[in-house]
């Protein structure tokens, strides 16, 4: 660790001075894993905004726009994300928020179970940059969020 990573921080909390958009989408109800996100997400230096359950597609933009949040993490429990999020990137473009970075993750399918690389690639198509399956460690979230603000600043400068 650095002089500077000390005195700031940095190395512990990547996440410092970031405002995250949290909620559980659509018709679910199931906030333990959220809320594990959440505490993570605020370890590492985040302010959370958080939406609770039952939320639908448009709270996550109004509260991206009225925060000016650097991301939006999606929760599912109950596995109608899909359903719930169709669209998810149209309602952000059609604010003005066309690189919000949106993540989802949790139990996103029920019923037959598609092979986990299918379930990434519906989310994608829908607009989430970044989809995690059940047991994701939220450390990991955590590094790729860091590395996606950091490669979203570098394009804009």
């Amino acid at each position: 660790m650095t002089l500077d990573e000390q005195s700031t921080g940095a190395s512990t909390r990547p996440l410092a001075g970031r405002k995250i958009i949290t909620g559980v989408i659509g018709d679910d109800i199931h906030m333990i894993g959220m809320r594990l996100v959440e505490h993570a997400l605020r370890a590492a230096g985040a302010t959370i905004v958080p939406l609770g359950v039952l939320t639908p597609v448009k709270d996550f933009v109004d509260a991206a726009i009225e925060t000016a949040a650097d991301a939006v993490f999606v929760s599912s429990s109950n596995g109608h994300a899909y359903v719930s999020a169709e669209g998810i990137r149209d309602a952000f473009v059609e604010a003005g928020l066309d690189d919000a970075l949106l993540y989802i993750g949790g139990n996103l399918a029920v019923g037959r179970q598609d092979s986990w690389a299918m379930i990434e690639a519906r989310f994608h198509e829908i607009g989430f940059d970044r989809v995690f399956e059940p047991g994701t460690d939220p450390e990991a979230s955590i590094e790729l969020l860091a590395g996606d603000l950091a490669a979203r600043e570098a394009a804009r400068a």
